[in-house]
């Protein structure tokens, strides 16, 4: 668990001169930056073979790693074939993130289908502790985290994460804090909101929560459904520097990823600002 709060960049950076997983790594660290997460998004690319290869790249470069799981998930799956593929896939990645040295893997939990969100949400949890129990009984650590949902539709606001992650061992949030403002259709986008925001987590999961945090930061452009897309954070009107203000404030530890399209170059902004406050 990091004893600070790091920067990294979501996949290789762009600017890698050979783009695999194993030379993002050290580009990493010559950028100056502290972490890289893999994205699993739309497979698992990394093979069993090439995992521990990875984790020795981290520990040689000194780069923290998180994972971000495949999009295809729902654990509110209409049909049991859905439900069970959308299990076998979180553990999959779990499994082989942990195996490349990743610390912790975000997920986007589930959809609400019109659901009632209470109904959802117990379904979410039932899956989640059979999954947290199958980790551990392979002996893996993994810290396993929802993430803040863009859309409306995506189960994923922080009263739900905080809870869920009260009632589920090895669960924390991962907060997308764009994630917040896309979601609140702009209106979460001010020091004091995200101030709150860190209070209710560490009020409902005490200190701990916030020295281990997984975090992301992009800018993005929305929709009255909420997140339509990420964009830079030149490109719109969220005010990251007041979340980099309250993650100071809040002496916060853990990883933050830049999720921006031009992932490095708003990664090393954010630790500039942050450094700068």
């Amino acid at each position: 668990m990091p004893l600070s709060l790091l920067f990294g960049s979501a996949g290789i950076p762009l600017s890698t001169p050979k783009p695999d997983t194993l030379t993002g790594i050290q580009h990493v660290r010559k950028l100056g930056l502290d972490a890289m997460e893999l994205e699993f998004v739309r497979s698992v690319h990394v093979s069993e073979e090439k995992a521990p290869l990875v984790k020795e790249a981290a520990k040689r470069n000194n780069v923290t790693l998180t994972c971000h799981g495949q999009y295809f998930v729902n654990l509110n799956a209409q049909t049991e074939k859905t439900l069970q593929e959308s299990v076998r896939r979180i553990l999959e990645a779990s499994r082989r993130a942990h195996q490349a040295g990743a610390w912790s893997i975000c997920y986007h939990m589930a959809y609400y289908m019109k659901d009632d969100p209470e109904k959802v949400f117990q379904k979410v949890k039932v899956q989640a502790k059979k999954i947290v129990q199958q980790l551990k009984n392979e002996g893996n650590a993994i810290w396993l985290r929802p993430e803040t949902g863009g859309k409306i539709a995506q189960f994923g606001d922080i009263d739900a994460l905080v809870k869920l992650s009260q009632e589920v061992e090895q669960v924390l949030p991962c907060i997308d804090w764009a994630h917040h403002y896309a979601r609140s259709l702009g209106k979460v986008n001010s020091y004091e909101q995200f101030a709150e925001i860190l209070a209710k987590i560490e009020k409902g999961l005490g200190r701990q929560a916030l020295d281990n945090m997984h975090m992301h930061l992009e800018g993005i452009a929305y929709t009255d459904k909420g997140e339509r897309n990420h964009l830079t954070v030149a490109e719109c009107d969220f005010k990251y520097k007041e979340v980099l203000r309250a993650l100071k404030d809040f002496k916060c530890k853990g990883v933050l990823i830049s999720e921006s399209p031009n992932v490095e170059e708003d990664g090393l902004l954010f630790k500039k600002t942050f450094e700068k406050l």
